[in-house]
């Protein structure tokens, strides 16, 4: 059998794959949909799936449950509604997954801001690492930070804050319930704005319809799954160490499917921000590598 923290690092691993894979599928299918529209039918496809799947467990959830997973949805909501912008107005793939990985080092920061966790040495560390890694990224554009980038940073520091928010909450209802919910709200909120704030097509190309239900079913439903039920086994930060795989495995696949190259200054500030990661996670790292006590 395979222990708690096994099973975790697992899942965990696995769900950085699809969520690489997912930068792919949601770049291909709002080149051909409004971004908004995209994360709205997304989310509300594969909310309905989860809740089909979890029907049981959603019925038995308390008004109180109900107030929580609505709540976490929402900052979910916001969060994805600005990555989804950064993805439509940033043109490189492996840039984007860098600075939303800031995340990761944010996420003990939040801990600490709202749930009164002391934060280890290293986070302070890591910060003015990963602030050097975003300066040499402005510096590929004249000093400036792109519009893209903007709205990256911004989805960062609240993906932070629901990644803490979504720790407590799983602790408190099964994960298949609280999963659906967000997703349900997120699908919600993304297409009520979308209605507001975009036209939408008349007609979708089979190929774009592909793209949006690889997206719902394999990137959003199993990925988002997988990724809660896994936090009922690792801690926040511990769940954060495995994350910062996914700006690696994005790159990876940015540079194989669009022929995707990094100047200068991209690579030096997405090595910085790895760094970043890493010295914000280097505790547990080194128990990993080295087997040494904390």
């Amino acid at each position: 059998r395979l222990t708690h923290a096994l099973k975790a690092d697992v899942l965990l691993v696995t769900v950085t794959l699809l969520a690489a894979l997912g930068w792919v599928f949601s770049k291909e299918a709002v080149a051909g949909m409004p971004p908004l529209l995209f994360i709205g039918t997304r989310f509300l496809i594969a909310g309905l799936t989860l809740a089909i799947a979890g029907q049981g467990t959603i019925r038995q959830l308390t008004p109180r449950q109900w107030s929580v997973a609505g709540g976490v949805g929402v900052l979910f909501a916001v969060a994805i509604m600005l990555w989804v912008l950064g993805l439509f107005y940033g043109p490189h793939l492996g840039e984007g997954a860098f600075i939303c990985s800031l995340s990761v080092v944010l996420v003990p920061v939040m801990a600490a801001l709202f749930f009164k966790e002391k934060p280890a040495s290293e986070v302070w560390y890591a910060i003015p690492v990963a602030i050097g890694g975003l300066a040499c990224l402005s510096l590929n554009h004249g000093l400036t930070l792109a519009t893209g980038q903007l709205f990256y940073i911004t989805a960062a520091l609240v993906f932070s804050l629901q990644f803490n928010c979504n720790a407590v909450a799983v602790s408190r209802m099964p994960a298949i319930a609280l999963t659906a919910i967000q997703l349900l709200v997120v699908g919600v909120i993304a297409l009520a704005t979308s209605r507001v704030r975009e036209i939408w097509p008349d007609h979708l190309p089979s190929a774009i319809w592909a793209w949006l239900l690889a997206s719902a079913f394999i990137t959003t439903s199993l990925r988002f799954f997988l990724l809660t039920y896994a936090q009922r086994f690792a801690s926040a930060s511990h769940a954060a160490v495995l994350m910062i795989l996914e700006p690696v495995w994005t790159s990876l696949i940015g540079f194989f499917w669009y022929g995707e190259h990094m100047s200068g200054w991209q690579f030096t500030g997405c090595a910085l921000i790895f760094t970043a990661l890493l010295i914000n996670r280097w505790r547990t790292l080194r128990q990993l590598i080295w087997n040494t006590p904390h």
